[in-house]
């Protein structure tokens, strides 16, 4: 299912090839033995000015001679500022913000889609995805979709929604899971989808890391801080924002594992998960472990953890019948074992500016990318393994796509308290 969507190394050299460069060469950028006068320029905004939108934007600028950066959008102005001057100091030519394209609110969004851009980023928490996704696409705007795209079942419905739409427009929608776009990662799912290892029966993946933003004690919350605006501050602690860190994080290695299954999607989960370290106000977990069954029998195994002072590990092994696949994440170059050995020994230039020069060569070209199915079922993957950590039950597919469970508030404002659910309990909170 959906094995298009592994678009292999042969593919990439043939699409990076339309951007006219060698993309892991830094001074040759795509499209540059273009002139000027013959390639439209591209405007692009940003929608959400934190650290990896700046990042998009900074990869953005850089995938394409004629890009340029003319909105920006945050619901906060220090955040916006921040950001824009940075970017300004990275590509000080193609920055042409204005003071009337800086948008700041909760509207902000839908002011910088109307603003006259081509392509938008999106990089809010990830509890905003789904309505700023569809906005975005409905204006027919091509997208740079950070992950994870949801944080609940009905929002990834609504994604699913406006990829079908983007899809009917020919608009580009490039997700933020940038392993696919790693060119060893690449590599070596190639081989494994052509049996260098024989039938993956097995996947085993981590994603031990530290805290990404630690919630701080309720204390140093000023009296006049609205609830909303309290928890945007630290939204990775709330899971109507992040979707919990299994979701937010670990969702890259959920990504590894349906990859290695041909993005298959599994059955069912059963999952443990908890939080260990104590801390005030927020309401996700620090640890889960999350089993997977696949058609036909094969499992993934997925482990994160999030607690200082403990091991780091961000790796996965992909076990067949006839060797096994490992070494992906940070720690070394992919290699396999078995009957047919082989280890990687090409280039491994950043992928995070691969995945923004495909997305611009693929609109040059009039071919646009969509990884939006894979995107919101691997999404869903996530979520459905937080569900049976949650609930402590097994949790199907069919039971996470159709969860009735709305994380996300139905109203937004800086007013309206918004009251933060308690930690889940397994085997006292409900699967709804």
């Amino acid at each position: 299912m959906i094995n298009e969507f592994a678009t292999s190394r042969r593919q990439f050299l043939k699409t990076s090839a339309l951007a006219g460069g060698a993309l892991w060469a830094p001074s040759i950028l795509p499209g540059s033995a273009r002139a000027a006068e013959d390639v439209p320029t591209l405007k692009i905004g940003l929608v959400g000015c934190g650290g990896r939108g700046t990042g998009a934007a900074g990869q953005a600028l850089e995938a394409d001679k004629n890009i340029v950066l003319t909105a920006m959008a945050d619901v906060f102005e220090d955040k916006l500022t921040g950001s824009l001057d940075a970017l300004r100091q990275q590509a000080p030519d193609k920055v042409k913000v204005d003071p009337d394209h800086c948008f700041v609110g909760l509207d902000a969004y839908e002011k910088l889609i109307d603003s006259g851009v081509d392509v938008v980023l999106l990089a809010t928490p990830p509890g905003f995805r789904p309505a700023h996704l569809k906005a975005a696409v409905a204006a027919g705007k091509h997208v740079f979709c950070e992950k994870p795209v949801a944080t609940d079942a009905p929002g990834v419905r609504s994604v699913l929604e406006t990829v079908e739409a983007a899809r009917q427009k020919k608009l580009a929608l490039v997700a933020g899971l940038c392993w696919r776009y790693n060119l060893a990662e690449r590599a070596l799912f190639e081989k494994i989808h052509e049996g260098a290892i024989g039938d993956v029966r097995a996947f085993y993946g981590t994603y031990y890391t530290s805290p990404v933003k630690p919630m701080p004690p309720a204390s140093e919350r000023p009296a006049t801080m609205s609830d909303l605006e309290w928890q945007l501050h630290n939204w990775y602690n709330f899971s109507w924002l992040s979707g919990d860190g299994y979701v937010e994080q670990a969702v890259h290695a959920v990504d590894w594992m349906l990859w290695a299954f041909k993005d298959q999607v599994p059955e069912k989960a059963i999952a443990v998960g908890g939080r260990q370290i104590p801390a005030e106000g927020g309401n996700i977990f620090d640890h889960f472990e999350v089993n997977y069954e696949f058609p036909g029998g094969a499992r993934g195994f997925m482990g994160s953890r999030q607690q200082p002072g403990c091991t780091d590990d961000n790796s996965a092994t992909i076990f067949g019948t006839k060797g096994d696949g490992r070494e992906l994440g940070f720690g070394g170059m992919p290699f396999i074992r078995g009957e047919k050995a082989w280890s990687y020994k090409g280039p491994r230039p950043n992928m995070y500016q691969i995945e923004h020069n495909e997305l611009f060569a693929s609109i040059r070209a009039g071919t646009p990318i969509n990884d939006g199915l894979r995107m919101a079922h691997t999404t869903l993957t996530a979520i459905m393994g937080r569900m049976a950590a949650y609930t402590g039950q097994d949790i199907t597919w069919d039971m996470a796509l159709n969860s009735k469970q709305a994380l996300v508030p139905t109203q937004i404002d800086w007013k309206t308290p918004i009251p933060v659910p308690s930690w889940a309990m397994p085997g006292k909170t409900k699967f709804v």
